[in-house]
C-alpha cells in the first residue's frame, strides 16, 4: 500500500505540475492515473483489513515502508514525469511478481496470491499506457 500512495503522489504532483504544449492532454492523462491509484489504494487498504490487520495511514509509514523513491529529478515536461512513473510502475509490477507464489506457496493464502495477480494486471495495462506516450 505505501508503494500505491508513494506512486499516487508522484502523479498528482505530475498532473499537477506538467508543462508544455500538449499540457492539457497529459493534464487529463495523469488525472485519470491517479484516480484509478486511488482506487487500487482503497481496495488494497480493505485486502490488509480483511486479513486482519490494519492498513498503514501515515506519511511517515508510507515513506519507510514504500520501495520507491519519492524524488522527482526531472524537468516538469511530460516525458520526463511519465519516464518516473514508469519506472515505478514497472517496480512495483516487478514487486508483485515476486511475491504471488509466495502467498501462494508459503502462506497458503490463494486468495490474496489471486489479488495481487489482479493488481498485476493493472499496473501492467497503466505502463503500457505510460509507455505508449514514450514512442
Amino acid at each position: 500500500m505505501a508503494d500505491e500512495f508513494i506512486l499516487y503522489t508522484k502523479t498528482r504532483k505530475s498532473h499537477w505540475n506538467v508543462e508544455g504544449d500538449d499540457f492539457y492532454n497529459k493534464h487529463l492523462f495523469f488525472e485519470a492515473q491517479y484516480t484509478e491509484l486511488d482506487e487500487v489504494i482503497d481496495g488494497v487498504a480493505e485486502r490488509i483489513r480483511m486479513l486482519g490487520h490494519y492498513a498503514p495511514a501515515t506519511l511517515k509509514e508510507f515513506l519507510q515502508l514504500t520501495h520507491l523513491s519519492e524524488q522527482i529529478e526531472i524537468k516538469n515536461d511530460s516525458k520526463g514525469f511519465i519516464k518516473e512513473l514508469l519506472i515505478d510502475h514497472e517496480s512495483i509490477i516487478m514487486h508483485l511478481r515476486e511475491n504471488i507464489s509466495v502467498y501462494a506457496n508459503d502462506y497458503h493464502d490463494l486468495g490474496t496470491s489471486d489479488y495481487i495477480t489482479g493488481l498485476m494486471e493493472t499496473y501492467e495495462k497503466m505502463a503500457w499506457m505510460l509507455r505508449s506516450h514514450l514512442r
